[in-house]
């Protein structure tokens, strides 16, 4: 049977050359091999924030649900533990989960709820014509900050990892097939998984010309050594002119939230029962 047409009629109004369109294929890409391999899309929940990001829940036909700004993690987190047999992916700004959905983002990694975050990192609030956010550099000149900002930016990828995540890569829209497998990596990965991805925004940060020569893929690295991976994180911290590590830069296995608050199944048709004695003793 004909798999479903994970490409939805809806008008796409990203800027030409945005970085979106990378992981919105990438994402088409994985869920057409889940689909392959047997795997129902009707378990696949994709939740989004606010921002040019979250325009990917109207292209991609798959279940869906629009949160308010920063504040995927706790939707998603609900929906988890409502059902934990549902894979969550959730997709969010730099600025919609680094800054309002900050809180939400560091107990969702120290729980290790079994949900993963993309992180479409452009660096610029895009939808909003091109503000300042907690990744973007220092002197970043935007309708917020004409004469440049005085901070430095975060690193998320540090703070995830003194959080307890454990699942954390960076990827690159320009290096779509390594983005895939990575983003496939943390769906099968058990925990918490965070993907940062350095998004091109074509219209207020088109930093390819920055990127392109600094970025560098990991190999014959232990991906274990909480060490070495947060070396390989602080190489470069959205700061300075460092090469910039592509990959997973640190997985373990360690017990999730979801599978310790676990309740014992129920025998079939007993769930549909509970909520209709529910109901019936509230008309």
């Amino acid at each position: 049977m004909a798999g479903r047409d994970l490409i939805t009629s809806a008008q796409n109004t990203w800027c030409p050359g945005c970085g979106n369109f990378t992981i919105q294929h990438a994402l088409k890409n994985i869920l057409a091999t889940m689909e392959k391999e047997g795997k129902s899309l009707d378990n696949v929940v994709l939740v989004a924030g606010i921002g040019c990001h979250a325009k990917i829940v109207d292209y991609l036909n798959i279940n869906s649900f629009y949160s308010l700004h920063g504040r995927t993690l706790p939707v998603a987190t609900g929906i988890k533990l409502a059902n934990p047999d549902l894979t969550l992916i959730c997709c969010c700004g730099d600025g919609d989960c680094y800054a309002e959905g900050l809180d939400h983002l560091i107990f969702a990694a120290k729980r290790n709820i079994d949900i993963t975050v993309i992180v479409h990192d452009n660096r610029v609030y895009g939808l909003t014509t091109g503000q300042y956010t907690p990744t973007s550099p220092l002197g970043f000149k935007g309708k917020s900050t004409p004469l440049g900002t005085t901070e430095y930016p975060i690193n998320p990828l540090e703070l995830m990892l003194a959080s307890g995540a454990t699942y954390i890569a960076r990827g690159y829209t320009r290096k779509m097939q390594q983005l895939e497998g990575l983003i496939a990596g943390g769906i099968a990965h058990k925990g918490f998984a965070l993907i940062d991805v350095l998004q091109i925004c074509a219209t207020f940060f088109p930093a390819a010309d920055y990127y392109t020569p600094r970025v560098y893929d990991l190999e014959k690295y232990d991906r274990s050594d909480f060490a070495a991976a947060c070396d390989r994180m602080r190489e470069w911290d959205y700061s300075n002119d460092a090469k910039i590590a592509l990959g997973v830069l640190y997985e373990r296995r360690f017990p999730t939230f979801d599978e310790k608050m676990a309740i014992p199944a129920s025998p079939p048709g007993s769930r549909e029962q509970k909520i209709h004695d529910f109901l019936a003793t509230r008309m």
